[in-house]
């Protein structure tokens, strides 16, 4: 799960049988177990398995186990369960997507901010032998 136990409470709860149709901000997390048709913003937000949210999502961290239909913006990460669908297009640092989710759209990853110091060394700086210009055979029984 990508929330701690020292994040912030609960603050909206969208309930099995409700519907919300505009769109939904909140400074805190917001679950949502019906259906929304509009936009949110929150901080934090978790879809439950019978949540539906037709409309972009801008958050902090997503999590995902029932369907989203539109664009996800998150800043730290999004995760999409076993049981989650995602329809739309996600932008964020980390994506985390079970085995058995449906995610159908682009995902756009941006480098974490310790990452952009890092220097790549290739093969044959780190001491290991390179394959890039090694003789590639014609034929498979050639490789032998």
């Amino acid at each position: 799960m990508i929330f701690k136990k020292k994040e912030q409470s609960l603050e909206v709860i969208i309930g099995l049988e409700s519907v919300l149709t505009g769109s939904l901000t909140t400074s805190g997390v917001a679950r949502i177990d019906g259906c929304v048709e509009g936009s949110i913003k929150a901080d934090w937000l978790i879809i439950g398995d019978s949540g539906t949210v037709r409309g972009d999502v801008i958050t902090r961290g997503t999590m995902i186990a029932g369907k989203i239909e539109g664009n996800i913006r998150s800043d730290e990460i999004v995760e999409i369960t076993s049981h989650g669908i995602v329809d739309g297009d996600i932008y964020t640092m980390k994506l985390s997507i079970s085995e058995g989710a449906c995610f159908d759209g682009r995902s756009f990853m941006r480098r974490t901010p310790d990452m952009e110091g890092r220097e790549v060394l290739s093969l044959e700086k780190s001491g290991k032998k390179s394959l890039v210009n090694a003789p590639v055979p014609d034929r498979l029984d050639e490789a032998k």
